[in-house]
């Protein structure tokens, strides 16, 4: 069989059917189909085969037969040659060139691995950031560690401040007339916000607990109530209580408060806090160095994606993120709203995602193979004991992980995690 190679990692190629296949195929459809028929004179499924041809023409039994021929002649094609096809194919069939009784052929053109030629991927260059931490951001992290902690506190005396969180009723009218949602109890507001129409809190800064207050407003024109829009309103708002977010010193009460086991002191406790965000920068640093190398890896191999590939990639991507905005009780309109992306420009990030994961993919396989890495007997058996380990809870066995996953599945999956260690551990860093 000759196979012709095409542009974006496809190949194309026809197949031969005997008219002794297509017979087999024949029969395997009369078998099928016989048992959703009844022919007077015979139990459903018992016709003979001469009566069925009779009565329904072995054309009837085309549809079913090429079908069967397609899926074993093609099969055996793909396996007989080697063809390491990663997406479904394309079959050129002229119906009318089928006949009872001759040989017959089919075209296929389908998407394969692609062949990666590697370029450069041992000693890459890759500047490193700097892990060193100044006092500015020991003092940055400590303050909002403070800020974490900070308490809110009743305001006994005093007035309220930009900040405070007023406590308070009000009941607003328009022309005179209460409206919808204009009326609340004991309501909560961080004032300096801007949560409420604009000018409602500047005018609550300086009232005291108790007190009444006429607050004037008016509705931007642009507010979500139409009815409301542009018009002037007056709310009553009677202050119930002042709360103000109290910082707690940095001091060694707090120091002990926190609990931290052998960090007693402000100056031990800024140590630990410096020791903290350098670990930060170094693990940072350790996954900036592993996705840059495999950027510049991938980015040095010469190589075509079949789109086959890419679409059912993103296909996978799309469902799996559809899934779980249905899990957080969302709909995909909203989810677009709330990350602020239309439906064009989140399919174009799919695309682009799904390549980058696909080459790189492709190319960290390549580099394994090239390597000759692979996964010894103690390797092989300690990843099934950490996939027992990981679904502990759902009480999967050795035996039945081993059944789940397939063994080669398993070295591969070592294999690319070497490869990557390998270039990894060989940059210039």
């Amino acid at each position: 069989m000759i196979i012709d190679k095409l542009s974006g990692s496809r190949v194309h190629f026809e197949v031969q059917v005997t008219k002794e296949q297509f017979e087999h195929g024949l029969d395997h459809a009369f078998a099928v189909e016989n048992e959703k028929v009844t022919i007077k004179g015979f139990r459903k499924g018992k016709a003979p085969r001469n009566v069925f041809e009779s009565k329904f023409g072995v054309e009837s039994l085309y549809e079913e037969a090429i079908q069967h021929v397609l899926q074993e002649t093609y099969y055996n094609a793909v396996m007989d040659n080697n063809i390491d096809v990663v997406a479904q194919p394309h079959i050129d069939l002229d119906i009318n060139n089928v006949k009872r009784g001759e040989d017959f052929s089919y075209k296929v053109t389908v998407a394969v691995r692609p062949e990666i030629k590697l370029g450069e991927y041992k000693n890459l260059k890759v500047e490193l950031l700097p892990t060193d931490v100044s006092d500015a951001e020991v003092e940055g992290e400590i303050n909002r560690k403070l800020e974490q902690n900070a308490e809110m506190v009743i305001k006994e005396e005093g007035v309220i401040e930009s900040g405070d969180t007023a406590v308070f009723d009000f009941s607003g009218s328009v022309d005179g007339e209460k409206f919808p949602g204009g009326t609340a109890e004991n309501y909560e507001l961080v004032i300096g916000s801007g949560s409420f129409i604009p000018g409602f809190e500047d005018q609550m800064i300086g009232m005291k607990s108790e007190e009444e207050k006429d607050v004037v407003v008016t509705f931007p024109e642009d507010y979500q109530e139409k009815t409301l829009a542009g018009k002037e309103a007056v709310f009553a708002v009677k202050i119930h209580e002042i709360k103000q977010r109290v910082v707690p010193t940095l001091d060694e009460e707090f120091v002990k408060e926190l609990n931290i086991e052998g960090v007693e002191t402000v100056d031990a406790y800024k140590d630990h806090i410096k020791n903290e965000l350098k670990s930060g920068k170094e693990r940072q640093n350790e996954d900036y160095l592993r996705q840059s190398v495999v950027t510049k890896a991938t980015e040095n191999a010469e190589f075509e994606l079949p789109e086959e590939m890419i679409k059912d990639e993103v296909q996978r991507m799309d469902e799996g993120t559809k899934n779980q905005i249905k899990q957080y009780g969302l709909d995909f309109s909203m989810y677009l709203q709330y990350m602020g992306k239309t439906e064009e420009e989140y399919k174009t990030e799919l695309e682009t995602q799904a390549k980058k994961t696909l080459s790189e993919q492709f190319v960290i396989n390549e580099i394994a193979k090239a390597e000759g890495l692979s996964a010894s007997k103690e390797e092989i058996e300690a990843k099934y004991a950490e996939i027992v380990e990981q679904y502990k809870s759902q009480n999967v066995s050795l035996e039945q992980a081993k059944q789940a996953i397939p063994e080669s599945a398993i070295i591969s999956e070592i294999a690319y995690a070497k490869a990557l260690d390998l270039i990894v551990e060989s940059a210039n860093k």
